[in-house]
C-alpha cells in the first residue's frame, strides 16, 4: 500500500507538471479565456478578440503538487512491521 501511494504521488506530480508545461506555462492565475489583438485589414485598426481557451496557472500546479505531497505523506502513516525476537 505504501509503494502504491508513493507511485501515485509521483505520477500525479509528473503529470501535473507536464500538463502545465504543455498547455502554456502560465505563471499567473488559471485562465479560461485569452484576449488577443487583431488588425482590421481595411481600416488597419486594432481590436481585441476573446477566445475560449484553458490555460492552467501556477495555482493549479501548486494544488496538484500539494495533493501529490499529501499522498506521499499518507504513505508514511500506518503500522510498522514488527519482527519478533526469538
Amino acid at each position: 500500500m505504501k509503494t502504491l501511494l508513493r507511485r501515485l504521488s509521483v505520477i500525479l506530480a509528473l503529470s501535473a507538471l507536464a500538463t502545465w508545461l504543455a498547455l502554456g506555462r502560465n505563471t499567473g492565475w488559471t485562465k479560461t479565456s485569452v484576449t488577443t489583438m487583431k488588425t482590421d485589414p481595411v481600416t488597419t485598426l486594432e481590436y481585441p478578440v476573446t477566445e475560449k481557451r484553458f490555460v492552467p496557472g501556477i495555482d493549479l500546479l501548486g494544488v496538484s503538487l500539494a495533493g501529490a505531497a499529501a499522498l506521499a505523506g499518507l504513505s508514511f502513516l500506518g503500522r510498522r512491521s514488527r519482527t519478533n525476537p526469538s
